[in-house]
């Protein structure tokens, strides 16, 4: 019996910088009901790009609202940093998001790295080694946080780790991941999947349990025009992504290029069996 192929889904990050919340929220009502299947926005304090002192909401409480917000869509942060919480503390964020939401929360989360959050908020920026090592020891607090919390989690929350660490990162993927994203493309996203084979199998874990995420519509090879979702998605999905996300910004949060790509999601997933 064949296996069945893992679904296409198209997710849109709402970049929670340079709006008014109202543009966040009326972003979320576009996108949801255009059918996007996640919508995540990212954990840092400033604007990653444009005026660096510009218009910045918090990741979290806003995830609270939206799960209120939405019906359908899954939410989730695009990632969350493992530095700005205690682990305990988010896992019991993510619980309560997930209740509001009615099990619809990702946990996206990375071991950070925006200098300028930590020094304006006071974390210890340390060493990308330290600031890696320190999510490998969360990680299993907030498992173990999960199964301890009353109540508990309505689903199993589905984990996302971001980042292309071949030797730290992809591991923690194999050992407690439910879906990686990543923002390689072509060769080295190949390669990174071979090396996440690899960890998984050191750790006896079911590669095929995992999803892959990518980047997507990025500017095209004229550096304006987005290349159609055919052009670019495709060789994603030969090299085995299925969850394709596309960066907004504020204050207007055009989402014309979404279209597209849930048109070409919907023409692969009748594909898929």
């Amino acid at each position: 019996m064949t296996t069945p192929q893992r679904k296409v889904r198209i997710g849109v990050q709402l970049q929670p910088q340079h709006a008014d919340y109202a543009n966040i929220r009326d972003a979320v009502v576009r996108a949801e009901d255009m059918g996007v299947d996640v919508i995540f926005n990212w954990d840092h304090f400033y604007p990653l790009y444009g005026e660096p002192e510009g218009k910045h909401f918090e990741c979290w409480t806003m995830l609270a609202a939206w799960a209120e917000q939405t019906s359908n869509v899954e939410i989730g942060a695009l990632v969350t940093c493992n530095s700005y919480r205690n682990p305990d503390l988010l896992a019991d964020m993510a619980r309560t998001v997930d209740h509001i939401s009615g099990a619809r929360l990702i946990l996206g989360i990375g071991s950070g790295w925006f200098e300028k959050d930590y020094d304006n908020y006071g974390y210890e920026f340390g060493t990308a080694g330290q600031r890696l090592d320190a999510l490998g020891e969360a990680l299993p607090r907030i498992e173990k946080r999960f199964e301890e919390l009353n109540p508990s989690p309505i689903r199993k929350i589905p984990v996302l780790i971001g980042g292309g660490g071949e030797k730290k990162t992809l591991k923690y993927v194999a050992r407690h991941a439910d879906i990686w994203h990543t923002f390689a493309t072509g060769d080295e996203l190949t390669r990174k999947i071979d090396v996440l084979r690899g960890h998984c199998d050191n750790e006896s874990r079911d590669f095929s349990a995992i999803e892959i995420s990518v980047g997507a519509g990025g500017r095209g090879r004229d550096g304006r025009t987005p290349e159609p979702p055919e052009v670019e998605g495709q060789p994603l999905l030969d090299a085995g992504a299925t969850l394709f996300t596309m960066g907004m910004t504020g204050p207007d949060y055009d989402l014309s290029n979404v279209e597209p790509w849930l048109k070409w999601r919907d023409e692969v997933n009748a594909n898929r069996r």
